[in-house]
């Protein structure tokens, strides 16, 4: 198991400091406002995400979702991190390093949220930013990857100006919403 792996299980209140906000991991303790920002942002959010499981909001289907998140920190797999903004601790979003590589790749893909009240104030482009610094200064990654479908401005936007590069074009790329959905495609590397 790596050092920061290591230092993550063992401080459970290991926090990622931004700017405005600060990014831990998801806590069981967190399911009813995770729940009600999500339940609250639900027609904002299905355009830009897989079709939402029946339960998805219920408490049984979060600790699977927690469960799953433990085994990927287990494997280095996935860094889940839920993202609240400092003023006043509300959860406001989530971003999610996964598809970590190592060998020749270190490499990993940057997917995020964030709950309709709190878009369009910098909350995620200032999380973004601490996973990207998580990603390649506390991970040694090399690389970082994300997509968003094309109609998806805001995020696009978001990327570059979290420093992302567009490297192309994917056609049926992810199905989002109960349809296969072309998706641009970025790329961020590490400064040598």
């Amino acid at each position: 198991m790596s050092t920061l792996l290591q230092l993550f299980r063992a401080r459970p209140g290991l926090r990622l400091q931004g700017s405005g906000v600060y990014l831990r991991p998801p806590r069981l303790s967190d399911h009813r406002d995770w729940a009600d920002l999500r339940r609250e942002s639900r027609s904002f959010l299905e355009p830009w995400e897989p079709t939402w499981p029946e339960d998805d909001l219920g408490r049984r289907a979060f600790r699977a979702r927690l469960g799953a998140y433990a085994r990927e920190l287990e494997t280095g797999e996935a860094w889940p991190f839920f993202v609240f903004r400092k003023s006043d601790d509300a959860l406001i979003g989530a971003v999610r390093l996964f598809h970590v590589r190592r060998g020749v790749s270190l490499s990993g893909t940057v997917g995020y949220w964030l709950g309709q009240p709190y878009t369009r104030q910098g909350h995620m482009s200032d999380a973004v930013a601490t996973v990207i610094r998580f990603a390649f200064e506390g991970l040694g990654l090399h690389r970082i990857e994300a997509a968003c479908m094309p109609e998806n401005t805001a995020s696009a936007g978001l990327l570059l100006k979290c420093g992302f590069s567009e490297e192309g074009y994917a056609p049926a790329y992810l199905k989002i919403n109960g349809e296969w959905r072309d998706h641009r495609l970025f790329g961020l590397v590490a400064r040598s």
